[in-house]
C-alpha cells in the first residue's frame, strides 16, 4: 500500500531533523521508497521553503541547512498533542519568564490544530490541573546556552556558589542538562578536579562563558539522569542508621496500601492514627515523600530527624510537618 505524498514528506522532514546528514539510500530504506522518489520529495520540500542541501555522488547526502526563512515545523498528531501538553506544563514550570510565553505559543498552536486534535488538547486541559512549585527559577537564556554547549561539545567556564556561600571558578566540559522536577542540574566533567560533577544551575552566578572545543566524554553509567539522581541521594540523604518514626494522622487501613514495604512499616496508633517507621536510616527525601501524602503528620524521632523536619517546614512556610 502506497503512503500518501504528504505523509511521506512529513516523515522525510522528521528524519532530516533527527540527524545532521543522511545518505540517499538510507532515507530510501527508512521510507521504503526508491532513490528517485527521495530526490523528488526533497525538491518538493525545497519548494515549500525548507533549505535542504545535497552532496553529489552515487550515494548522495542530504542535510537540513540553516535558514532564516524556515517555515513552521510540521507535526504529526502525536507530536502536536505532545507539544501542547509540554507548553501547558511549561506555564507552571521552573524557567523564569517562560510562563506567559508558553501560554501565547499554546494559543497559536491550538489555532493551527485540526478540530479533532484541538478537542483532544482542550479535553486534556479541562480534565487536569497542576500546582506551581515555588522552587528556584532559571533564566531560559542560560539554559539555552548550556544546552548548546552540551550539544556542540564546547567548554564552559562559570562561577559556582557552594552551600556555605563560598564561590569558586569552574572550568568544565558539559555533558547534559537534567531536570529533577524541582531543580535544573548540569552534568559536566570538571577539568581542574579531573572528575565528574553535578552543578545546580540556580547556583551558577553571573552566567556562563563558552570556551574552546572540549573532549567528548561519556557520563559514568551512560545515563545523565541516573547520575544526577544518585548524586542527589548522596548529598541529601542523612548518613544515619537510626530509623525515623512519624505519626500520620490517618487510619491504619488508609495508609497500608500506600506505603511500600521496602520503604517503611506501618503500625496502628489508635483508630485515627498510625506510626510509619523507615526501613533503614531516615532521610530528607523520605520526609518530603511522606509529607506529600496530604495528611497531617508529627515527626517523633530521632532528634536529628525532628530538627530536619523543622528546617523543611520553615522553608515551606511551616505547613508540611509538626515536630514533636
Amino acid at each position: 500500500m502506497s503512503v500518501p505524498t504528504s505523509s511521506r514528506l512529513l516523515a522525510l522532514l522528521s528524519l532530516l531533523q533527527q540527524r545532521r546528514e543522511w545518505s540517499g539510500p538510507e532515507l530510501a530504506g527508512r521510507l521504503e521508497v526508491g532513490s528517485r522518489t527521495i530526490r523528488r520529495d526533497v525538491d518538493k520540500l525545497r519548494g515549500l521553503g525548507y533549505p535542504i542541501e545535497a552532496a553529489p555522488g552515487v550515494a548522495g547526502g542530504y542535510r537540513l541547512g540553516a535558514g532564516a526563512d524556515l517555515p513552521p515545523l510540521l507535526l504529526d498528531d502525536q507530536e502536536a498533542v505532545a507539544v501542547a501538553i509540554g507548553l501547558r506544563t511549561a506555564a507552571t514550570g521552573s524557567i523564569g519568564g517562560i510562563e506567559e510565553t508558553s501560554v501565547r505559543a499554546l494559543a497559536k498552536l491550538e489555532q493551527l490544530l485540526p478540530d479533532r486534535l484541538r478537542r483532544r488538547v482542550q479535553a486534556l486541559a479541562g480534565a487536569t490541573s497542576a500546582f506551581q512549585v515555588d522552587g528556584p527559577q532559571i533564566d531560559p537564556d542560560l539554559l539555552a546556552t548550556i544546552a548548546s554547549a552540551c550539544r556542540d561539545g564546547v567548554r564552559l567556564s562559570f562561577a559556582y556558589g557552594a552551600k556555605d556561600g563560598a564561590e569558586t571558578r569552574r572550568e568544565t566540559e558539559p555533558n547534559a542538562l537534567v531536570h529533577s522536577g524541582w531543580r535544573w542540574y548540569l552534568v559536566a566533567y570538571d577539568l581542574d578536579r579531573e572528575d565528574w560533577r553535578t552543578f545546580r544551575v540556580d547556583r551558577i552566578a553571573g552566567g556562563v562563558r563558552p570556551g574552546g572545543r572540549g573532549r567528548r566524554r561519556e557520563v559514568p553509567g551512560g545515563d545523565a539522569a541516573a547520575y544526577v539522581k544518585q548524586s542527589i541521594r548522596g548529598s541529601t540523604t542523612t548518613a544515619s542508621p537510626v530509623p525515623g518514626r512519624v505519626r500520620v494522622h490517618a487510619p491504619f487501613t488508609e495508609l497500608t496500601g500506600r506505603v511500600p514495604a521496602s520503604r517503611a512499616t506501618v503500625t496502628p496508633d489508635g483508630d485515627a492514627h498510625c506510626i510509619v517507621t523507615t526501613v533503614g536510616g531516615w532521610s530528607r527525601p523520605f520526609l518530603v515523600w511522606i509529607a506529600l501524602m496530604d495528611h497531617d503528620l508529627t515527626v517523633l524521632d530521632p532528634p536529628e530527624f525532628v530538627d530536619e523536619a523543622r528546617r523543611v517546614a520553615m522553608r515551606l512556610g511551616g505547613r508540611s510537618a509538626e515536630a514533636a
